[in-house]
C-alpha cells in the first residue's frame, strides 16, 4: 500500500478522521495495549518473572493514560521493559517533511510547520515517522542542562537565516521537544539537577513547555517515562517533590523471586551458543551460578541497598563456559562440559560486582565470592543429593582418604580419581545427575557432590592438599570442677 506524500492526499485517509486528529500518544498507546489484551498476545516478551507483579500494575499506568517511574535496584530490566513500549506505537504517523518536533500535519506546534502549510497547502510534502524513531532516551547526569531537555535560542541559526534573535524559527530544540508525539524516557532521574527537574512540570501537568527567552508556548503531546535507583534519593540525588506528584505511577521492580526464574532469565540472557565445540551445561551448573547471586542478596557483608544485579549470574555462567572451552581446547576434548572448578575461575565476574559493607571489606571481595560459591554448592547439592546416602563417601575422608584434583585435567582422567572414592560415582548415577556413559557430566557431578560435602562440613577441601577429612572442632574448655573451699 502507498502511502500519502502530500497533506493533500493525507486528507483523504483515516488520519484525517476526528478520532485520528484528536488522539495522543498516550491514547494511541492505549488503544494498541487494548488490542493485545483482546488478542491474548503476549506482553513485554523476554520480560522473566514480572507477569504477576510489574506488568499487571505497568498495564494499569498505560489503561490510566499516566506518567509512570520504574523504581528498582540495578539489573532489574528497567531500561529494557521502558524500550519495549515502543511495540504499543503505531507502525508509522504522518508528520511534516523536514520538521524537527515531528509537527501533525493537521496541527503543526512550530513556526516552520504552519509556514509550510501556509505556502503551500494541500502540496505539503508528508513524511512518514516509523515508531522506532519515536523513542527518546536521555540518561540523566549531573551535567544535563535546561538547553538539553527543553531548548534554547541559536544564534547560528539565527546568523544563518537572517532571523532576528527573537524569532521563532531561531530555536533550537532540546530532546522533549524533538520527543513530540513519542515517548520520553529518563533513565536515572535523580542524577537529574533540581532545576531541570522543574523543567518539567508544566509537560506533565499542562502538556506544554516555554523556551527560554520566547514567548511562545508548544503544545507537545509526549508521554514521559522514568527510572530511578531507590539508592540514588539519597547517594546521589533525589526527585524533588512536586515531580514526584506529578507522576502518576510508580512501580517498583524487584530480583526474581525464585531460583527458577532467575536461571531462567540468566539462560536466556547469557552468551552461552559459542562456535566450534558442542557446549552442554549441566542443570546442576546452571543453578549454582544463580544461587551465587541469591546468596549474595542475602549476605549481610554485601550492601544490599545497592543490590545485586542480575548480570551476576549471566557474567558468570558466560565466564564458566569461557574457561570450560578454554580447557576442552587445550585437552583437545571434543565436548564443553562446565564444572565446579569453573566457577571458581570466574571468580573476576563475582568480585567487580559485590558492593561490600565495612565487615566485607575487611574479609575482602575474592573470599567473600569463594564463600559465595560454597554456599551456593551447598543449597545445590541439598536440593539435587539431599536425603541420599553418603556415608561412605565420608568415611572414606575420614580415614584418611585424600583427593586432589588438577582443574585442567581431561574427564577421563579424573574419572578415574574419581573412582577411588568408593559410593561415589554409583551416587552420582542414582540421584540423576549425570549417566556412567558421560565422562565430562559425572566429573561434573563429582564435583558437585564433594563440593556440598564441603559446604556442609563433612570433608574440607585445601588449596594445597585438595579433598581431605574434615577438621575436627576444637576442643571445648574443660569444665570448671566443684569449689572445694565453699
Amino acid at each position: 500500500m502507498t502511502l500519502p506524500t502530500t497533506l493533500g492526499d493525507l486528507k483523504q485517509t483515516e488520519w484525517a478522521s476526528p478520532a485520528r486528529r484528536n488522539r495522543t500518544v498516550k491514547d494511541e498507546m492505549r488503544e494498541n495495549l487494548i488490542c493485545l489484551l483482546e488478542n491474548g498476545t503476549a506482553l513485554f516478551p523476554g520480560i522473566v518473572g514480572y507477569e504477576d507483579t510489574v506488568i499487571p500494575q505497568l498495564v494499569n499506568a498505560l489503561l490510566a493514560r499516566h506518567n509512570f517511574i520504574l523504581l528498582g535496584l540495578r539489573g532489574q530490566a528497567k531500561s529494557r521493559i521502558l524500550r519495549q513500549l515502543v511495540s504499543l506505537l503505531d507502525e508509522e504517523i504522518p508528520i511534516l517533511a523536514g520538521s524537527e518536533v515531528n509537527d501533525d500535519p493537521f496541527a503543526p506546534i512550530s513556526k516552520y510547520g504552519r509556514e509550510l502549510i501556509a505556502e503551500q497547502g494541500d502540496n505539503t510534502p508528508v513524511a512518514w515517522l516509523p515508531r522506532d524513531a519515536r523513542f527518546i532516551e536521555k540518561l540523566a547526569t549531573p551535567d544535563v542542562t535546561i538547553a538539553d531537555i527543553i531548548g534554547d535560542v541559536d544564534p547560528i541559526k539565527a546568523a544563518r537565516g537572517g532571523h532576528l534573535l527573537s524569532d521563532e524559527l531561531t530555536m533550537h530544540f532540546g530532546l522533549l521537544p524533538r520527543a513530540n508525539r513519542a515517548i520520553f524516557a529518563v533513565n536515572e532521574l535523580p542524577d537529574l539537577a533540581g532545576k531541570v527537574q522543574v523543567g518539567l512540570f508544566n509537560i506533565m501537568q499542562e502538556g506544554d513547555v516555554q523556551i527560554k527567552g520566547y514567548p511562545v508556548r508548544l503544545n507537545l503531546d509526549v508521554a514521559l517515562v522514568f527510572t530511578a535507583n531507590p539508592e540514588d534519593y539519597t547517594a546521589r540525588g533525589k526527585i524533588i517533590t512536586p515531580l514526584k506528584d506529578r507522576i502518576g505511577a510508580e512501580i517498583v521492580t524487584h530480583y526474581p523471586l525464585t531460583v527458577e526464574l532467575g536461571s531462567a532469565i540468566t539462560k536466556q540472557e547469557a552468551w552461552v551458543e559459542r562456535d566450534g565445540r558442542p557446549i552442554r551445561v549441566p542443570d546442576f551448573i546452571e543453578e549454582l551460578v544463580e544461587r551465587i547471586a541469591f546468596e549474595a542478596r542475602d549476605d549481610k557483608r554485601v550492601d544490599r541497598r545497592s543490590g545485586v544485579s542480575q548480570r551476576l549470574p549471566i557474567s558468570v555462567l558466560e565466564s564458566v563456559v569461557s574457561n570450560a572451552e578454554r580447557r576442552t581446547i587445550v585437552t583437545k576434548e571434543r565436548a564443553v562440559v562446565p564444572r565446579v572448578s569453573d566457577v571458581y575461575a570466574a571468580l573476576a565476574a563475582i568480585t567487580g560486582k559485590l558492593e561490600l559493607e565495612y565487615e566485607g571489606e575487611l574479609q575482602g571481595s575474592e573470599a567473600i565470592a569463594k564463600d559465595l560459591i560454597r554456599r551456593a554448592a551447598g543449597k545445590t547439592f541439598e536440593a539435587r543429593v539431599g536425603g541420599a546416602n553418603v556415608d561412605d563417601i565420608v568415611h572414606w575422608f575420614d580415614e584418611g582418604g585424600a583427593l586432589k584434583i588438577t582443574p585442567d585435567e581431561r574427564s577421563e582422567s579424573l574419572l578415574k580419581g574419581f573412582s577411588v572414592v568408593p559410593g561415589l560415582l554409583d551416587l552420582v548415577d542414582q540421584v540423576g545427575l549425570a549417566g556412567k556413559k558421560d565422562p565430562a557430566a559425572m566429573v561434573s557431578a563429582c564435583e558437585l557432590v564433594l563440593e556440598g560435602l564441603v559446604a556442609e562440613k563433612r570433608i574440607a577441601r585445601s588449596e594445597d592438599l585438595g579433598y581431605v577429612r574434615a577438621r575436627p572442632d576444637p576442643k571445648a574448655p574443660p569444665k570448671p570442677g566443684p569449689n572445694l573451699f565453699t
